[in-house]
């Protein structure tokens, strides 16, 4: 069987960027069309509710397909999965995209993007699966971190490219965006991505028959920690530009400037958070520490808000990090106990958890800003990464847990 060491370092580290790209395609195909919401309501007439809907369809779509992809990861390998997956992906944002064109009107708009979302579920899985694959243990922090920056990038390209498209040239001409990073996606998982090892099925190493969610509570604690640990992430994520805009009197582009800024140290925080997990050995003694830092600072960003400080934008952006570094560890830590006869479904499992926890909650810190303003429900943000605190595991080994389940076996 082929292993770590035949593939060169240079090699996996291009894989790895192959990864990130492809699951690029995911953050466009399912967050981009949330740029267009101006075109869509100012040029094509559609409310803002109606927008906004058409916006939420494709993470509808997302949502429904994360873990039935997840499966066929496992079953079938990272490379042929997610050549398939964004394949389908390209021919949805090109069907979005021709049917912006000749005005086909925005309930075939709305399947399409339905159906991109639908198709691009497998990146995310097949992504971390590579890295655990292919990385030794001691570099997959690190490599994880690197990887999870598809996220703010994607939402980057989407921002600077998106909306100037559609002005400019209407919104047929913003969607062409997602097609564009499809089709590099597509291209350099063909040419770029390999398959790592798997382990032959039969033996004590039998990762097709050990299920790890039978052998121990690790991964339900894991996957509970995330979706407590997202909420904080969510409520920056969605509420910072109307704090600073409305709120705080900000000018539109100057939030926009900072909120940009604050996604990128929040990618480079994920790095860190990934390189010190390697150092340390551990992926959840730093999620310890992060879900304190998390809630410290959002108890702080109430505080300072409350008091109407001038500080509070200075601490609004280590809130923002804080509260985003845990990503890339619960990932590698799903990935390595799962082991890759389970961790495509593990991964799907942590993505559709956190999706839900998002869409349940959102609507909820709406209403509390419009009832008790900014502050409290900064300070209601705080708690949850308290509740999380106890619920983090110690570090685990899915081998000790076979070994521990094998002499059960018939």
């Amino acid at each position: 069987m082929m292993s770590v060491t035949e593939v060169s370092a240079r090699r996996r580290w291009s894989m790895l960027a192959c990864s990130l790209v492809a699951a690029m395609t995911t953050t466009c195909a399912v967050n981009g069309i949330a740029f267009l919401i101006p075109a869509l309501h100012r040029d094509a007439g559609l409310s803002l509710a109606q927008a906004s809907t058409l916006a939420a369809i494709p993470t509808v779509g997302l949502m429904i397909s994360i873990i039935p992809w997840g499966t066929l990861l496992d079953r079938f390998g990272e490379r042929s999965v997610l050549i398939v997956s964004v394949s389908l992906t390209l021919l949805a944002t090109a069907g979005a995209l021709v049917a912006a064109m000749c005005d086909a009107g925005y309930p075939l708009l709305g399947v399409l993007l339905f159906a991109g979302g639908l198709s691009s579920g497998a990146a995310n899985g097949a992504s971390g699966r590579i890295v655990v694959g292919w990385f030794r243990p001691e570099q997959r922090g690190t490599a994880m971190g690197i990887r999870q920056m598809a996220q703010p990038l994607g939402i980057g390209v989407c921002a600077l490219t998106m909306p100037a498209a559609a002005q400019g040239h209407g919104v047929a001409a913003g969607l062409a965006v997602p097609v564009v990073v499809s089709a590099i996606g597509l291209l350099v998982t063909v040419v770029g991505i390999i398959d790592p090892p798997r382990p032959q099925p039969g033996g004590t190493d039998d990762d097709i028959r050990w299920n790890p969610y039978r052998a121990s509570s690790f991964l339900a604690r894991i996957h509970a920690v995330s979706v407590l640990l997202v909420i904080p992430q969510s409520v920056m994520w969605t509420f910072v530009p109307t704090w600073l805009i409305v709120g705080h009197g900000w000018h539109p582009a100057t939030a926009g400037i900072l909120v940009t800024c604050t996604q990128v140290l929040g990618a480079f925080g994920r790095i860190a958070a990934g390189r010190i997990s390697d150092v340390w050995g551990s992926r959840m003694r730093p999620i310890r520490v992060i879900a304190g830092a998390a809630a410290c600072g959002m108890a702080l960003l109430a505080l300072t808000d409350w008091l109407h400080s001038p500080v509070a934008a200075a601490v609004m952006v280590l809130a923002s990090v804080a509260t985003v570094a845990d990503n890339g560890l619960a990932f590698t830590a799903i990935a390595e106990y799962a082991g890759p006869g389970w961790s495509g479904r593990g991964l799907g499992v942590q993505n559709t958890a956190q999706y839900l926890a998002t869409a349940g909650t959102t609507p909820l810190f709406g209403v509390m800003v419009g009832s008790i303003g900014f502050p409290g429900s900064f300070a209601a943000a705080a708690i949850t990464p308290l509740i999380a605190l106890p619920l983090i595991p110690r570090d685990r080994s899915s081998e000790a847990d076979r070994t521990v389940e094998a002499p059960t076996r018939s």
